[in-house]
C-alpha cells in the first residue's frame, strides 16, 4: 500500500476453501508467523471486497493486468473518509539479499518515539536480523507494535507490518555512534521520530502499576447493556459470586485486544470450571448501541467467545475512565483487572504483549496465570 509516499509493504495468500473463496493476511515477526483469516468477501462487477477479519475495514480490488490487482485499504469506522491505495502483485515476497556493509541489528534497544506534538513514550525495540531479513517488535507501555518484517540495506532498515485495522511502517539508520534514527508511519497521515540505543537490559515501567484504584475505592461498581439486547452485565450479578473476576477492557478495533482475545476465550472454557469468570467490557467507535454491539457480536463470533461481553462505552480512555469512577484512569486497551472471590481489585495490567513479541508473550500469559492461580487458592 503506499501511505504518506511511503511503501508499506505487506502479503496475503488467496485460498479456496469448502468451495469458498478465503482470504489471510499474512504477519511474519519474533513470534513467528500469524495468519488472520477473512472470509466475508462479496463481489461486485470488476471489484471485489474483503471484508478484514474482525475489524470494520476492507480491502477493495480489482484486476489490473496480468497477475496485478489494484485498489484500496478502506476504514468504515473513521470519522473522516479513509482510503489509501493498494496494488497486489502475484507471487511470493523475494527475500531480501544481503549486501556488503549491511549493519546488524539484532538485539535489544531502549527506544523513545516522539509524538507530532512533541510528546515522547518509551518502548523497547527487539530485532532479530538473519542476513538482509529482519523481524521485530517494539513493546510500549499501552501494548506491542505486534509483528514486523521486513529489510537491512546499507542505508538502514524498514519493517513494516498490516493487520487489517493499522499499516505500520518503521525506517531507522544507524549514526557512527551505534544509535538508531528513524521514523514511524500510521496509516494515511501518521507519523512520529523515534531514536534507539541498544541495550540489552531494557524494560518498561511496571505494566502492573500504571493503572489504579482511586484512593478509597476496592472494587467496580457498573451495570452496562449486554451484547445480546435486554440483557445487563454487572459483577454483582450471582454467578460471580464467590469466584475469581478477570475483567478484560477491549475494543474489537484494537489489535492488541484481538490477541488477549485470542488468549483468554480458549483459556475461559478450559478453566471455568476452576472457579474462574470473566467479564468483556467493549468500548467501540461508535456510541451506537445497535452498531456497537453488533461489532462485538462478530468479535465474539470469531474467536469463540463464552465469557459475557457488555457495550460499556465508546473507545476514548477518558470515557472509559469516566465509566468506571472507582479506577484513577484508563490508559490503554486492553486492560486487565483481577478480582477476587470477595470482588476486591487485587491487580490491574495494562496492555498486553502478543504472540508477535515472542518470550514477552510468554512472560505475560505466565504472569497472568501466576495470579490467577494465587487468587483461587485464597
Amino acid at each position: 500500500m503506499r501511505a504518506q509516499n511511503k511503501a508499506i509493504h505487506f502479503e496475503f495468500e488467496v485460498a479456496v476453501e469448502n468451495g469458498k473463496p478465503v482470504v489471510y493476511l499474512i504477519n511474519k515477526g519474533l513470534g513467528g508467523a500469524e495468519r488472520l483469516r477473512c472470509d466475508e468477501i462479496t463481489s461486485a462487477g470488476d471489484s471485489t471486497t474483503i471484508r478484514l477479519h474482525v475489524f470494520d475495514a476492507a480491502l477493495v480490488m480489482r484486476p489490473d493486468g496480468a497477475d496485478k490487482l489494484a485498489g484500496t485499504w478502506v476504514k468504515y469506522d473513521a470519522k473522516t473518509p479513509y482510503r489509501v491505495p493498494v496494488v497486489a502483485l502475484h507471487g511470493e515476497r523475494p527475500l531480501p539479499v544481503a549486501q556488503p556493509n549491511t549493519p546488524n541489528y539484532t538485539g535489544t534497544w531502549r527506544a523513545t518515539f516522539t509524538e507530532a506534538d512533541g510528546n515522547t513514550y518509551p518502548a523497547v525495540g527487539i530485532f532479530k536480523q538473519d542476513g538482509a531479513a529482519i523481524t521485530g517488535t517494539f513493546l510500549t507501555t499501552t501494548g506491542d507494535y505486534r509483528y514486523l518484517s521486513g529489510a537491512v540495506l546499507p542505508s538502514g532498515l524498514g519493517l513494516s507490518t498490516f493487520d487489517g485495522n493499522h499499516g505500520f511502517l518503521f525506517q531507522a539508520t544507524k549514526l557512527p555512534n551505534g544509535t538508531l534514527k528513524g521514523d514511524f508511519y500510521s496509516g494515511k497521515a501518521g507519523h512520529e521520530t523515534w531514536t534507539a540505543v541498544l541495550d540489552p537490559k531494557a524494560k518498561l515501567p511496571d505494566a502492573d502499576t500504571l493503572t489504579y484504584m482511586k484512593k478509597g475505592e476496592s472494587q467496580l461498581n457498573f451495570k452496562f447493556p449486554s451484547v445480546f439486547e435486554g440483557g445487563v452485565v454487572e459483577p454483582s450479578a450471582p454467578k460471580y459470586r464467590g469466584k475469581v473476576v478477570v475483567i478484560q477492557l477491549l475494543g474489537s478495533w484494537c489489535p492488541n485486544c484481538m490477541d488477549e482475545t485470542a488468549y483468554l476465550a480458549p483459556w475461559y472454557d478450559k478453566n471455568k470450571s476452576r472457579g474462574i469468570e470473566v467479564i468483556g467490557l467493549g468500548y467501540e467507535r461508535s456510541p451506537d448501541y445497535k452498531v456497537a454491539s453488533a461489532r462485538l457480536r462478530n468479535l465474539r463470533e470469531r474467536y469463540h467467545i463464552n465469557y459475557e461481553l457488555a457495550v460499556a462505552g465508546v473507545s476514548n480512555k477518558d470515557s472509559a475512565a469516566k465509566s468506571l469512577p472507582q479506577l484513577a484512569k484508563v490508559l490503554a486497551f486492553p486492560t486487565t483487572i483481577f478480582l477476587d472471590k470477595k470482588g476486591n481489585v487485587r491487580k490491574i495490567h495494562t496492555g498486553f504483549a502478543g504472540p508477535g513479541t515472542g518470550k514477552y508473550y510468554q512472560e505475560e500469559i505466565a504472569g497472568f496465570n501466576r495470579e490467577v492461580d494465587k487468587l483461587l487458592k485464597e
